[in-house]
């Protein structure tokens, strides 16, 4: 007898991808193998099975079923409508859905849901897709004490990495890595600054794909600073979220690079020896499937990341406050949020609010200043990126993601381990993390970087992506 024990109450195979990939998917829903229905009601049972140890979904859709009911009826009429049509997705906290949640994690935004849907949810209802519900994140996408524990905000508590409980998630984007890794929905909306897609995907052991500035509407997301705040896609497979980026972004998904490909290897400063093993495993599937792999030296100056700071500090507060503005009920300051949080017997009981205090204080000469800081930063980190690949004549960089997960600690907070995600952050340019090996259960992602568009990584990234990426399945560890 066939053993189907790893199978789902659909038939749908949940090892260690967790679904099939969104064309096999939307084949099976087109030809009656598979409903939208099925699928999710799958993806309900699996939140309702798994949520409770790993706490990464905020809020369930009531209305996920009618919604995929609705999808069915498109496919009966032969009128389905792309790709992501009667696919469930979750989407992070932090993006606006119309009478759903919308808290950024923060309990001073509780109980007053968006009235309108952010553009690019609005982007995935056009699609078909079924918004499956919202995940936890690290509050206010972990700009609110530079102490804050990732993936723990006062709505949605902890969230945890699967495959070790005790461990971080990363942030900010931390519930739809995670649901993602653990098989809740094959897609999941995040947002990333710098590292806030790329990070948890690493440690989490799932592809996250952040885009360049401005490919995907920031219109009904809540900011840090819309110079580098970018709306991303986190998968089990990079095919499956650059076809969902390509219809979001309204492009035509990419095929491999079938071309001779030569991409840079950086080893980051100060992570630790386990880290440079999986990325020399990963160099050798690399060469094995014959792309060319060179050591490349990246140093982003000191002054770079200084103005990055500064102008983001001065950028955060003009771009909330307008946020704030158009949602009813809430707080409409952020010196209503600081004094909010100050009353609450929660939001304050683990870390602090320094940064919130700081970015008070900016006045109007500095953020005068900030503006041509953001231009001095952003033009540094571009032309970093582009002159090591014209130096080392190749078409994208590998880094590490990630080191292993450090363990959750309320105390200390988390210790800001480095990683690579900065220059391409800074540049405004895209980042892709791929899960590529493990260090005793905990995964280790790199991170392919460089070009300036999707259009121009994602090829790449899909050959790199079929060379090296190894996906496990999470164990649930204690």
């Amino acid at each position: 007898m066939t053993d189907t024990s790893h199978l789902g109450p659909t038939g749908l195979d949940h090892g260690a991808a967790g679904f099939p990939g969104l064309p096999e998917l939307q084949a099976q829903l087109r030809d009656g193998r598979l409903t939208s229905v099925s699928l999710t009601r799958r993806c309900l049972e699996r939140i309702d099975l798994v949520d409770p140890l790993v706490n990464a979904v905020l809020a369930v859709d009531e209305s996920a079923l009618e919604q995929a009911a609705r999808a069915d009826r498109r496919y009966a009429a032969g009128a389905e409508r792309g790709p992501l049509d009667g696919i469930p997705v979750l989407v992070k906290d932090n993006i606006d859905t119309a009478g759903l949640a919308g808290s950024a994690g923060s309990r001073l935004l509780a109980g007053h849901p968006p009235a309108r849907d952010a553009r690019v949810v609005a982007g995935l209802r056009a699609a078909g897709a079924v918004v499956l519900g919202k995940t936890n994140l690290s509050e206010w996408s972990n700009f609110r004490s530079t102490q804050a524990t990732e993936g723990w905000s006062g709505v949605g508590g902890q969230t945890r990495n699967p495959y070790r409980l005790d461990r971080s998630p990363g942030g900010s984007s931390a519930g739809s890595a995670v649901a993602v890794a653990t098989g809740m929905a094959p897609l999941a909306l995040g947002t990333e600054t710098d590292g806030s897609i790329v990070g948890p995907a690493g440690l989490c052991g799932v592809v996250g794909v952040k885009p360049e500035t401005g490919l995907l509407p920031l219109d009904g997301v809540v900011p840090i600073t819309p110079e580098l705040d970018s709306v991303g896609v986190l998968a089990s497979r990079l095919s499956d979220a650059a076809l969902a980026l390509s219809v979001l972004g309204g492009q035509t998904a990419p095929e491999p690079d079938p071309g001779m490909l030569r991409v840079g290897v950086w080893r980051v400063p100060r992570m630790p020896g386990v880290v440079d093993a999986v990325l020399d495993s990963a160099t050798q599937a690399l060469r094995s499937a014959g792309i060319a792999v060179v050591p490349v030296e990246l140093a982003l100056d000191q002054q770079t990341v200084e103005d990055g700071l500064l102008a983001m500090y001065a950028e955060f507060r003009p771009a909330l406050e307008q946020y704030l503005a158009g949602r009813p009920g809430g707080p409409r300051t952020l010196a209503e949020l600081i004094e909010g949080n100050r009353s609450d017997p929660v939001e304050l009981s683990l870390f602090g609010q320094d940064l919130f205090e700081q970015a008070q204080l900016i006045g109007p000469g500095e953020r005068e200043r900030a503006v041509p800081a953001r231009q001095r930063s952003r033009d540094a980190a571009r032309r970093l990126l582009d002159r090591t690949m014209r130096r080392y004549g190749v078409q994208a960089l590998l880094a590490p993601t990630n080191e292993p997960a450090p363990v959750l600690d309320y105390e200390l907070g988390d210790p800001g381990t480095p990683g690579s995600s900065t220059p391409a952050a800074l540049a405004g340019y895209p980042n892709v993390s791929l899960p590529v090996g493990q260090f005793r259960e905990l995964p280790l992602g790199v991170s392919v970087f460089g070009p300036p568009t999707l259009a121009r990584l994602l090829p790449v990234a899909l050959r790199v992506a079929e060379a090296c990426a190894v996906r496990r399945t999470p164990a649930l560890l204690p």
